[in-house]
């Protein structure tokens, strides 16, 4: 697998990051443990080194699984999880959120479950509403000085708080915004509106959550399969419910039949064209091996462009194909 430079930072990253919310069945959909450990092994040996968590994935699981299967290869991945929700469905109110407090209890309970002692990339998982962001950036700062963590980054911030939390960082010499994360796919293009150009001028990465529009774009729910339109409540899911999702999905099954590729390959290539580090999120051995072909996919100019035109919003911006900063 391809590795990329990751913003302005020294970190050399995979193409794309695992994502973690499938490991653990606390929510009543996921991999077991055996399995959970069998598919990171094999993202490893595919290259990849990115691996992305929360503490409210499976309520915790998601992390003690990470914790044990990384144990004597801590140093071989970049690890990233995030706060805000609290581990537990009944957390108490004062660890949820994005206050202070709430982010010094969740990074000291992330760290002993995932046994380690410091998190690499920590994000601040969504807005809560109520924490200003100038206490968001100080609290980051002061953890990223007593070493708790290397990295920051915003996960689903607007981007008018991604630039203005970027620009508290470079006014108060505090630990910089190094990523956002966001959902991306080609049902779901807003982001290339606003967060891209934003992640593009200040040169932060860009880390894209659900390329498969939750499986849409695998044409598989057209089969009678169910998998995210049901589990996790149906949450994290894009439906195909609008004549243009139609469109996008037969475009996406029209370049997979004539690049001999699966579905799912093209739509993730097709992400990583955005200069983003995509997130694939499988719950199968068999589901990771086919999203990892995507590295290796290379779609042409036309097949870009048709899927550009099938998904396209009302008023598309300018494509915005690269991350890298001179």
């Amino acid at each position: 697998m391809d590795h990329m430079t990751f913003g302005r930072t020294g970190l050399q990253l995979s193409r794309l990051a695992l994502g973690t919310g499938n490991f653990g069945t606390g929510w009543g959909y996921g991999a077991d443990p055996e399995t959970a450990v069998a598919i990171l092994d094999a993202y490893a040996a595919a290259g990849g080194n990115f691996i992305d968590t929360a503490d409210v994935y499976q309520f915790g699981q998601s992390e003690e699984i990470l914790g044990k299967a990384l144990e004597g290869r801590r140093e071989d991945f970049v690890l990233a999880t995030k706060f805000s929700n609290g581990a537990s469905p009944d957390a108490n109110r004062l660890v949820k959120g994005n206050s202070r407090k709430a982010m010094i209890a969740s990074v000291e309970a992330s760290l002993r479950r995932l046994k380690t002692d410091r998190i690499d990339l920590y994000w601040v998982h969504h807005p809560d509403g109520l924490t200003p962001m100038e206490e968001i950036v100080r609290g980051l700062d002061d953890l990223a000085r007593a070493g708790k963590i290397l990295y920051a980054g915003l996960s689903n911030f607007p981007a008018w708080r991604l630039v203005r939390a970027a620009t508290l960082t470079e006014l108060t010499r505090a630990v910089p915004i190094a990523a956002a994360q966001f959902e991306h796919s080609l049902v779901h293009r807003e982001p290339e509106a606003d967060l891209f150009p934003a992640c593009h001028a200040l040169g932060i990465a860009a880390v894209t959550w659900s390329p498969l529009g939750g499986g849409v774009l695998t044409g598989k729910y057209r089969k009678g399969e169910t998998g995210r339109a049901e589990g996790f409540g149906g949450r994290v899911f894009q439906a195909e419910n609008t004549p243009q999702r139609s469109a996008t999905v037969d475009a996406v099954l029209q370049v997979a039949e004539e690049a001999s590729a699966s579905p799912d390959r093209v739509a993730i290539a097709w992400a990583m064209t955005h200069g983003a580090v995509p997130i694939i999120g499988p719950r199968s051995l068999g589901q990771l091996e086919s999203n990892l072909g995507a590295a290796a996919l290379k779609l042409s100019a036309e097949q870009i462009a048709r899927l550009d035109a099938a998904s396209a919003p009302a008023e598309a911006p300018p494509r915005v194909t690269t991350l890298a900063v001179a």
